[in-house]
């Protein structure tokens, strides 16, 4: 296990930018895939963005792609979502999670950021 701390939430107004940030502890995060996910008031927990170990591969959900980047430093130990031209819609909780595993780190997460939070105003 790893363990995750988001920063970098907070208040925007739409059309604006926030760069979102994760540190994990320990020795093995290039062991790791890194995803960050988001959870809307009265939604479920969705998927927003994949980056493999080197940071070499990366994936978006459709609703953010072409405006958020998925990035990682493996000398900070630190995962980030840079997310550009920001919508009302993108309001909600945003997770740093990681897991060993492409299939896991989509499917269940071995372990989750404690969320930090996102308000895009209109």
């Amino acid at each position: 296990q790893v363990q995750l701390v988001e920063s970098g939430g907070g208040l925007v107004q739409a059309g604006g930018s926030l760069k979102l940030s994760c540190a994990a502890s320990g020795r093995t995060f290039t062991a790791y895939y890194m995803g960050w996910f988001r959870q809307a008031p009265g939604k479920d927990r969705e998927f927003v963005a994949v980056i493999n170990w080197g940071g070499s591969s990366t994936d978006y959900a459709d609703s953010v792609k072409g405006r958020f980047t998925i990035s990682r430093d493996n000398a900070k130990n630190t995962v980030y979502l840079q997310m550009n031209s920001l919508k009302p819609e993108d309001t909600a909780v945003y997770y740093c999670a990681a897991d060993r595993s492409v299939v896991g780190i989509r499917a269940k997460p071995g372990s989750w950021g404690q969320g930090t939070q996102v308000t895009v105003s209109s």
